[in-house]
């Protein structure tokens, strides 16, 4: 059978090939030390398992879930919003449960973008961005970001280009790969552009809480409500990944409008998931001190590891990974070193972008001592 056009366009996830990989290696009696991906090992906390637990047995819990997700779920992501972002949303109708953020790309995507129809994407971001863009025929553009501004976009881009087919822009603050941190006054200067152009902002913001003392959301700007969506994730707050759950948040208009597309390709999310991750939603400040406490103590060990590759890093960044700059022009000869002859995975930037094309990403979703024992293989 034939395949789809778009599928000249979209190659299996980089991930997905490495697991595979990685587990051949295994096979042939290789203990691999996987550091590429960003997949908490820390646990959720205690009462959220609990509750998981719990909720599998309540009546009615096996059946389908409310395509809005259940009320209560709606209320703790207001709730959250709130106390740690100090944004207000009506869980009526401006919150949308999701099954992770790709979920949401492709329903937004779904929603908003026609056959030609242009995106723009950092030239350094989440690779789903643009497969999914690829996915629905629209066309990606690409805009720069100046790494010695601290990853910062090029503004002058923004000046030069031709709005009328450009629908949807993508930005990830806390930035995902480079760590950088971003600024209310980076999201001021979006949302003034989206204004001005009638386009629609998709903040992707899943790394707000990780090694960040000042979480932000879009909706802190002002007028943002009407041009902008932001999706959140409990999977790396929380260390719930596997789990699958987040939300998109945004005016009733907008939320009204992905539900459209949402409704008709799943069934709601299982009911004890979403009562489960109301507890989570319910932790404190100390929740985030801990797990932070432990991030900062493995990104050192990370520095090390850098260190030993003769790499350059900001020591300053946020979220789960550390970007760094490789000696060589190319790293893909030094990552398949690491994988074949130390058995280490590390990810190559270029999967985020070409600009990325002479940087590693490593992940800090692993115990000190396989960071210990990385550092001793080298």
């Amino acid at each position: 059978m034939q395949t789809a056009n778009r599928l000249k366009e979209v190659q299996e996830y980089y991930f997905s090939v490495k697991r595979r990989e990685i587990r051949a290696l295994e096979k042939k009696g290789k203990k691999v030390l996987n550091l590429g991906i960003g997949s908490p090992d820390l646990l959720p906390p205690d009462r959220v398992i609990e509750q998981l637990k719990k909720g599998s047995g309540y009546s009615g819990a096996n059946q389908y879930q409310p395509y809005q997700g259940l009320s209560v779920f709606r209320e703790a992501i207001a709730e959250f919003s709130k106390r740690q972002l100090n944004v207000i949303l009506n869980p009526e109708d401006e919150i949308l449960p999701l099954m992770g953020s790709k979920e949401g790309i492709a329903h937004i995507s779904l929603t908003y973008l026609n056959k030609g129809d242009q995106v723009l994407i950092p030239e350094l971001g989440y690779p789903t961005y643009t497969s999914v863009t690829n996915m629905v025929e629209a066309e990606p553009i690409y805009y720069p970001l100046i790494e010695s501004d601290d990853w910062c976009p090029d503004w002058k881009f923004f000046d030069q280009l031709d709005y009328r087919k450009i629908k949807l822009l993508y930005l990830n603050y806390p930035h995902m790969p480079t760590g950088a941190r971003g600024s209310k006054k980076i999201l001021e200067k979006f949302v003034k552009i989206a204004k001005n152009h009638n386009l629609l902002l998709i903040h992707d913001n899943p790394y707000s809480f990780i090694l960040n003392d000042q979480p932000r959301s879009i909706f802190s700007v002002e007028g943002s409500r009407n041009c902008a969506l932001e999706l959140n994730s409990l999977s790396k707050s929380f260390n719930m990944s596997g789990w699958r759950v987040g939300w998109l948040s945004g005016s009733a208009e907008n939320i009204k409008n992905v539900l459209r597309i949402k409704s008709n390709l799943d069934s709601g999310m299982y009911q004890p998931i979403q009562l489960a991750a109301i507890i989570a939603l319910q932790q404190d400040k100390r929740w985030f001190e801990q797990l932070n406490h432990t991030y900062k103590i493995r990104r050192n060990y990370v520095f090390r590891l850098l260190d030993k590759l003769n790499c350059t890093y900001q020591r300053r960044q946020s979220g789960l990974f550390v970007w760094a700059q490789a000696p060589m022009r190319d790293v893909d000869d030094l990552i398949d070193d690491l994988l074949v002859n130390k058995h280490i995975f590390i990810t190559p930037g270029h999967i985020f972008g070409a600009k990325g094309r002479r940087y590693l990403r490593v992940s800090l979703c692993s115990p000190k001592e396989i960071f210990k024992q990385a550092i001793l293989r080298l």
